[in-house]
């Protein structure tokens, strides 16, 4: 196959945030099966891609970049080359991310730039994979990245890639803390194993096979954040706490300034703030911003990764 000369395609693809997540036992591959609620928010990666003869990536952008490789590890390249390898597409790809999503922050920016780049390259070299069959590739790429591709709200179980559309009414607002560092996920889940060994006296074993509490699929379907708030959780958070002792303190400035509630977005270090609507997110992101917190506002659900332009 080859492809159509001198195109760019764009792609947006969102972060997210996860209002729930569950983690069961560990098994004997050293995985664990998880329940997730996602949620798709509007803080995107750009990627544009064009043809080339090899696999390359740029990167810009508003967040810190020193920690995403510009090599042959990049998600993207990866993602690139896995397209090329599944439809037999003999050229390469330029790819160009401008990243706004935080890196190694628990919010899927790897994985948005991942099924961006899919839906990007199918687009370009005219390979014409279905939904189904993007999304096959996305599984093969990491947990998230099909939800990125899918966007909106929708649970997640498996290693959270199976996927399962949730209904979610009406527009949940957001203020996420950034931090100016990394948490690795598997040193999360490392942490998040120690402690159920160190407290195994005191709390119940880990579901085998986690699910989301109906009472948060309710709540989503209400579109009402008080019922969000009161119901969101993350087996992870503790987790990321004791590896990272000053997200606690975050996350009280958060409720003390007016959040109906906070929690560590997947593996962290963000912390998303729920508000009770757009004007209470706006006077949250204002207190801190104050204690000198690198705070965004975001709304959600927002579609998944969608061609903006050629």
């Amino acid at each position: 196959m080859t492809s159509p000369s001198g195109r760019t395609v764009h792609v947006k693809a969102p972060g997210k945030v996860n209002v729930f997540l569950k983690v069961g036992q560990v098994l004997d591959d050293g995985y664990h099966d998880v329940a997730i609620a996602y949620q798709a928010v509007s803080l995107y990666e750009d990627v544009q891609v064009s043809e080339a003869d090899d696999f390359s990536v740029e990167l810009t952008g508003t967040v810190e970049l020193s920690r995403v490789p510009t090599d042959g590890a990049n998600l993207a390249i990866t993602a690139a080359r896995l397209l090329a390898a599944k439809t037999g597409y003999r050229g390469g790809a330029r790819i160009r991310i401008d990243k706004h999503v935080p890196v190694t922050g628990g919010m899927g920016g790897g994985s948005a730039d991942a099924a961006a780049t899919l839906l990007a390259c199918d687009a370009l070299w005219g390979t014409e994979l279905s939904r189904d069959e993007l999304h096959e590739l996305a599984r093969k790429l990491g947990a998230d990245v099909p939800f990125a591709l899918t966007g909106g709200t929708a649970i997640g179980t498996g290693r959270g890639d199976e996927l399962s559309p949730a209904l979610a009414q009406g527009s949940f607002s957001w203020v996420l803390a950034l931090a100016d560092f990394g948490l690795s996920t598997p040193e999360v889940y490392r942490e998040l194993d120690l402690h159920r060994e160190r407290h195994a006296q005191d709390i119940y074993p880990a579901d085998p096979r986690p699910t989301v509490d109906s009472d948060v699929l309710q709540a989503l379907r209400a579109g009402d954040p008080h019922m969000l708030a009161a119901v969101m959780h993350n087996d992870l958070q503790a987790a990321a706490l004791k590896l990272e002792p000053s997200l606690g303190q975050v996350l009280e400035l958060g409720e003390q300034n007016g959040a109906l509630a906070g929690i560590v977005s997947g593996s962290g270090p963000t912390v998303a703030f729920l508000a009770a609507d757009a004007d209470s997110a706006l006077e949250l992101q204002v207190a801190l911003s104050a204690a000198r917190l690198n705070v965004v506002r975001a709304t959600g659900p927002v579609h998944g990764a969608r061609i903006v332009g050629e």
